[in-house]
């Protein structure tokens, strides 16, 4: 027999399909898509792009970098003296070559003292971020070489553009301001930069197929419903697992539990102690204040194509079921808890779907299907109770997401604006062929497009830790 599917009857019977009789095939479909919703996870916060036909499978964008932002580096600024000599040194850091978004610009550290001045920016950029525990330039390249690699370039200009850039320095903006004499002049003159940003799609789907007997002897009146609501769930979750992966890749904010310095490090022993901590959400919770990440997040409610909700004061922290204990012991350092479950406030606003509760500015979605690095940590010593596998500490993302800082790239299939499109051929005399001249056999099969963009990775937090059993 051909066919290796779901047995009906005693188990014992002739093989048949896992498709059965087509009855309410809408209705079905429609249904399944109400449940799916309430599986969507990192869909709910994603914008949405409609790729056009004709135009390929690659979209493309302009980000233009505010004139306030050292990343607004160009050869058009003159200061307030009307002049334009001078060089100004900087370093670009990037996603290494053959990485995810490769070549997406992440920080640019500029000086107009000298070269070793723009890389002691880096250096305690790194350091902060705790990318690097390296205090040398030669280090600091070497560690981050596997994920990050730094440009080094001069500008002939005393401003680049871009006035004081992102310095908060109260000694340093007051002599940068754009200040005017009586006679005005040639002077302050700035430029703007913009980067482009990419993204492309691609076309999965799957199938299944079934034989005339499951139509004609199969008893089960809900079967169809199960199959329809399967298919389109394995859909709904290999579209969240990209969605997930390209995050997690395209974070432009990445943190260490611990003294860790990189993923390789961590380990809940004594001497690294990378668990989650309060000390490290807030460290996390400033350097996205500082990127001006927006707190008013936007959740997509009841249907996957309308009703958008705004949460005011909120980022979302994405953790696995494994993280869930250590969040909720987490205390407040006054002899409480810092975790507030989401039903002491579900009732004064819009809750997203997998929402547990809330720590600060974060509020936490526990998604069961949340991945992991297996075995990517520090070797197993004496092990205080943590996950790890042949040897070494598993590692586990928080990963925080800002509201616009990504957008998902979708293809209307069918026209109708839906985001999947199924076929179904049912067994009859239009499925006779050469191959099956008696027409017994018919097919069902999904289809979808997906592609995402990073706009901007530093509104994306990554934080790797690990996890106890």
């Amino acid at each position: 027999m051909p066919f290796d599917g779901m047995k009906y009857n005693n188990g014992n019977s002739a093989p048949v399909s896992t498709m059965y009789p087509q009855l309410n095939d809408f209705y079905w479909q429609r249904k399944s898509l109400i449940e799916l919703q309430k599986e969507t996870f990192f869909g709910q916060l994603a914008d949405t792009t409609t790729m056009p036909k004709h135009f390929g499978k690659t979209i493309k964008l302009y980000h233009y970098l505010p004139l306030l932002d050292d990343r607004n580096i160009n050869d058009q600024g003159i200061n307030a003296a009307g002049s334009s000599t001078g060089t100004v040194y900087y370093i670009t850091a990037v996603v290494a070559a053959g990485k995810k978004n490769a070549g997406r610009l992440v920080k640019k550290f500029t000086s107009t003292v000298s070269a070793a001045d723009a890389q002691n920016k880096a250096i305690k950029w790194a350091t902060e971020a705790r990318i690097t525990s390296s205090t040398t330039w030669a280090n600091v390249q070497s560690d981050l070489a596997a994920d990050i690699t730094f440009t080094e370039s001069t500008l002939s200009k005393v401003n680049p553009g871009n006035l004081y850039g992102s310095s908060r320095d109260i000694g340093t903006i007051p002599s940068k301001l754009p200040t005017l004499s009586e006679d005005g002049g040639r002077v302050n003159r700035v430029g703007f930069s913009r980067v482009t940003l990419e993204g492309t799609i691609n076309n999965f789907g799957f199938f299944d197929e079934y034989t005339q007997e499951s139509l004609d002897f199969d008893t089960d009146a809900e079967l169809m419903s199960h199959i329809t609501r399967e298919t389109t769930r394995a859909m709904n979750q290999m579209n969240e697992d990209m969605i997930q992966m390209d995050l997690i890749n395209g974070a432009g904010v990445v943190y260490y539990g611990g003294t860790a310095t990189k993923r390789a490090d961590i380990s809940p022993e004594t001497g690294t102690d990378s668990k989650l901590s309060l000390d490290i959400l807030y460290k996390v919770d400033a350097i996205l204040n500082e990127n001006m990440c927006p707190k008013d997040t936007k959740i997509i409610t009841g249907s996957r194509m309308i009703d958008t909700k705004v949460v005011g004061a909120a980022r979302y922290a994405f953790i696995g079921s494994e993280l869930k204990p250590e969040l909720m012991k987490l205390g407040n350092g006054f002899g409480g808890p810092a975790f507030i479950p989401v039903q002491q406030y579900a009732a004064a606003g819009t809750i997203a779907n997998g929402e547990i509760g809330a720590i600060g500015n974060f509020r936490f979605i526990e998604n069961p299907n949340m991945m992991h690095w297996e075995g990517a940590g520090a070797s197993v010593t004496t092990n205080p109770g943590y996950r790890a596998t042949n040897g070494k500490y598993d590692v586990f993302p928080i990963l925080i997401v800002g509201s616009g800082s990504f957008t998902t790239i979708g293809f209307q299939t069918s026209g109708q604006g839906s985001k999947f499109k199924i076929l179904h051929k049912a067994p009859g005399e239009a499925m006779a062929t050469y191959n099956d001249p008696y027409g017994k056999t018919g097919f069902y099969s999904i289809q979808w497009w997906y592609g995402s963009m990073v706009l901007r990775p530093e509104w994306i937090a990554c934080i790797q830790v690990a996890a106890p059993y």
